[in-house]
């Protein structure tokens, strides 16, 4: 297919065309502000506070956010190499390993695990306003019980995250451009918070020295590294997502000096930095209330000021909107449409996002640090690791970071495979998952913990790592060249 031709085929669209050189210009600093602006969530305190829940102390916490991040960091600036030399995104990329039709498996395991993302960040939302009205409507704390006991959802803060879910599902509606107004306001508001609660946390906790001598509740080096592997793959797991779809970004670079260097200034750093502060306010808890409190949700609900109370959480609600949207929607919605442009718009797209966010049970997977780290982060790594060591292997050891730019585009090409498959990365993508699969059923209980021996099931604390390494190396054996 001549490059001329390039628009006329049925895989090209102005969204997946590759950005022309003169319309690149993303700089180390766009880059660094972008991480900095996505680690500035409340999935982020959350991470770091629930590894004090889990039992360490504040300098392990740190350092095994700082590890993870920091690991996380190499395959993103692999992937995002394709991005900023070719100007494509993830999912044209996915096509040369995948296949121009099999790149829709990644796509869409990337665009579910999105969904349980923007289920989490809706109830995040949701919550935040069930704890400002359940102060001025004290009867929503004892509405009676709707839904079975075995969800584990009370009245109250389902209709709050219901409404919550219904001004999202309103702005998908509306168009992804109605929340360029309230990203200004998160990227204002959520820094000056985070530091007010700081601030709060050593005054109320009488300073660090306390706050940052609370002991690890780990009594042997045994226990603490059976939770530490776990938590260093769900700290990996935090961006997995990212770390494939970063195309996405790096495409709109000006170089790879420029995403290379934008990455490492702004994602260890930012996440670290963040981190610490929910590491200090959670350990602080501790001192203040006789508990540790790794929701900063229910901590904010324990100050005494209803208004001080309604104002935080009106705009946690609103930052929360805002980075849903753009975070949480936009790729998922594009994946679901790719999928069958002519029957699925963006905002069909958008709505099933939402259907299948709720369906997750997000309130399960952050009512404790276990379901957050080991069930959510861990289990969706296992499946977002052995794409990403497809996708490098396939890119650096078996093409040398070269690609057919209008062969991407042509599903008759040479990235066709057999019937627009590559079938080699669909069984190395299998056969990466599997071994995580027992420990996982194992977790969420579907099994007991002997029917299966203990080293299968241990597989699954280092499950991103694991599919990394077993899908990398079968696809390199069964696609290397002579």
């Amino acid at each position: 297919m001549a490059a001329q031709d390039i628009t006329t085929s049925t895989l090209y669209s102005e969204d997946l065309a590759p950005i022309p050189q003169h319309k690149r210009t993303w700089k180390t600093w766009n880059y660094a502000a972008l991480w900095i602006s996505m680690s500035l969530c409340i999935p982020t305190y959350m991470l770091a506070s629930s590894l004090i829940e889990g039992g360490m102390n504040w300098w392990q916490s740190i350092l095994t956010i700082f590890i993870g991040n920091s690991v996380v960091l190499i395959p993103m600036i692999l992937n995002g190499h394709a991005g900023a030399k070719y100007g494509i995104p993830f999912p044209v990329f996915a096509r040369a390993s995948f296949g121009t039709s099999g790149a829709n498996i990644p796509a869409l395991l990337r665009a579910v695990v999105a969904c349980g993302w923007f289920g989490i960040q809706t109830w995040i939302g949701g919550f935040a306003l069930y704890q400002m009205f359940r102060l001025w409507i004290p009867a929503l704390e004892t509405l009676p019980l709707v839904f079975p006991a075995s969800w584990g959802l009370k009245t109250g803060p389902a209709i709050t995250f219901f409404c919550f879910w219904l001004l999202n599902m309103y702005v998908v509606y509306l168009g992804v451009e109605s929340i360029k107004k309230l990203l200004v306001f998160k990227a204002f508001f959520l820094p000056v918070a985070a530091l007010a609660l700081l601030f709060w946390a050593i005054s109320a906790g009488h300073g660090l020295g306390p706050i940052l001598q609370q002991p690890s509740k780990f009594a042997t080096t045994a226990g603490f590294f059976a939770f530490f592997f776990p938590a260093l793959t769900g700290m990996v797991g935090f961006w997995a997502t990212l770390s494939l779809n970063i195309p996405d970004f790096t495409r709109y670079a000006v170089s790879q000096d420029a995403q290379v260097k934008g990455q490492i200034i702004g994602l260890p750093p930012a996440m670290t930095l963040f981190s610490f502060i929910g590491v200090v306010v959670t350990s602080a808890t501790t001192i203040i209330y006789g508990t540790t409190i790794w929701d900063p949700l229910v901590l904010a609900g324990r100050f005494d000021s209803k208004l001080l109370v309604s104002v935080a959480m009106i705009a946690v609600a609103i930052s929360t909107l805002a980075t849903n949207i753009a975070a949480n929607i936009v790729s998922p919605a594009n994946d679901f449409a790719h999928l069958a442009p002519s029957k699925i718009s963006f905002r069909t797209g958008g709505y099933i996002t939402g259907f299948i966010g709720i369906c997750i049970f997000p309130w399960k997977l952050i009512a404790d640090p276990t379901g957050f780290i080991f069930t959510w982060l861990v289990g969706y790594s296992s499946l977002l690791g052995p794409v990403g060591g497809i996708m490098i292997v396939d890119y650096y050891f078996i093409r040398k970071q070269t690609l057919d730019l209008e062969g991407l585009y042509n599903p008759k090409g040479i990235y066709s495979f057999s019937n627009g498959t590559n079938w080699v990365a669909v069984i190395a993508l299998i056969l990466g998952i599997l071994p995580n699969v027992p420990g996982f059923l194992t977790i969420i209980h579907v099994v007991g913990p002997d029917a299966f021996p203990g080293w299968i099931n241990a597989l699954y604390s280092y499950a991103w790592f694991v599919g990394f390494g077993i899908s990398g190396l079968v696809y390199w054996a069964f696609s290397k060249k002579d």
